[in-house]
């Protein structure tokens, strides 16, 4: 197998969340989710088996009670988690809570009624950014937030929530000078769910296990000591959760499911035969895993680069966009050859093939379509190889 050296930590780290996905995760793949989420007898098991196995408090830096939260970490725990679909895709803290980037960023007053309980496990935490309107392009949101005396008024939609209808409070991004928007008119704000002229449209049917709702906001009084860090920080705030996300939940998760589908695939192409001749000896099928193979290896290089830099303090963007395009189309090709590999049987329930490429599916357009990536990504290319006198 490609081996990549890792530091002697993450190395440790990758060992022990490899175990605990090959041991705990991939057996239970068939049997482990009701609904939207794990069972709740498996969720406690999974939990316990994390305290026991020294894996709890994973996603959470240290300085607030956990044990990691650096995005090599992340990078090298979502890539083990990717390789089964246990559990769901977008519910995967068995590791304990992972409040995301902003409430890390929370004045130390906020702090005591969102962060600690969000992280004692008192509390569920949603994110809205996302409109009908306003997709792709959060510059085009209408969501409004105005300032009326002590309070902030906000008035909009937010559409395909994860969690929205499960969150005891939602970070909100919202505009407070439309003339600006995106240069500084967006801002975050913390609204508990139980505040007047909040509620959930609906649910919506997806094609995957996932169901985001849809949320209105009517005339909401938000206390502006709500306000996360000044007004205007809004567009950076949501842009280092949905960076993180970029990062963890499509690259490295992409990471995980190429993996497996190479697992799978070898497995699959040495064990069937057809015509006299195993799958493994025809140049079709060896092409379809080498492609796979060629992908894992640059996600990884890019993935572990990406993060070295993050973790130093570098401005990522541009490669966060790589990541995340290059993991999630990548992930659905690996999982739409594996699923051709594998034929008939791969459209069943018998194998994951099928939930992996649903999922693979959808990573394409959440948190950034591929072609609004590449369509900044476009800028970054200009602005390095155009030529000045």
């Amino acid at each position: 197998m490609l081996k990549l050296e890792l530091p002697a930590k993450y190395e440790a780290l990758r060992q022990r969340v490899r175990a605990f996905v090959d041991e705990l995760l991939i057996p239970i793949e068939n049997a482990s989710t009701a609904g939207t989420d794990l069972k709740p007898e498996i969720r406690a098991r999974l939990e316990d088996e994390a305290k026991k196995r020294d894996l709890w408090m994973l996603h959470v830096p240290p300085e607030f009670g956990g044990q990691a939260g650096d995005m090599f970490s992340k990078i090298v725990i979502w890539q083990e988690l990717g390789r089964s679909i246990a559990i769901p895709p977008r519910r995967w803290a068995v590791f304990g809570p992972d409040p995301g980037p902003i409430l890390y960023q929370l004045a130390e007053h906020q702090r005591e009624k969102y962060l600690w309980p969000v992280l004692r496990g008192e509390k569920k935490v949603a994110f809205a950014q996302t409109e009908p309107g306003a997709g792709a392009d959060p510059a085009g949101m209408s969501t409004t937030a105005v300032r009326d005396g002590d309070h902030y008024v906000i008035n909009g939609r937010k559409r395909f929530i994860g969690f929205g209808d499960e969150a005891d409070f939602i970070q909100v991004v919202a505009l407070t000078d439309p003339a600006k928007r995106a240069r500084g008119g967006i801002s975050s704000f913390l609204v508990d769910t139980d505040t007047p002229g909040f509620r959930v449209v609906r649910q919506l049917e997806t094609m995957m296990i996932d169901r985001p709702v849809e949320l209105e906001f009517v005339n909401v009084r938000v206390p502006a000591e709500n306000l996360i860090g000044r007004e205007g920080d809004g567009f950076r705030l949501a842009q280092s959760w949905i960076t993180e996300g970029r990062l963890a939940r499509h690259g490295a998760r992409g990471a995980g499911v190429i993996e497996r589908c190479l697992e799978l695939g070898v497995a699959y192409a040495n064990e069937r035969t057809t015509f006299g001749s195993k799958l493994a000896d025809r140049q079709s099928i060896q092409f379809m895993l080498v492609d796979m193979y060629q992908h894992l290896y640059q996600l990884r290089l890019m993935l572990y680069d990406t993060a070295r830099r993050f973790d130093a303090g570098e401005d990522i963007r541009t490669e966060s966009y790589l990541c995340k395009y290059f993991g999630d189309e990548s992930a659905f090709h690996a999982a739409d050859r594996c699923m051709q590999i594998h034929g008939a049987i791969g459209l069943t329930t018998d194998y994951p093939i099928e939930t992996f490429w649903k999922q693979a599916r959808s990573f394409v357009i959440t948190e950034g379509p591929t072609e609004v990536m590449k369509m900044v990504v476009a800028r970054k290319v200009f602005e390095d190889f155009t030529k000045t006198a």
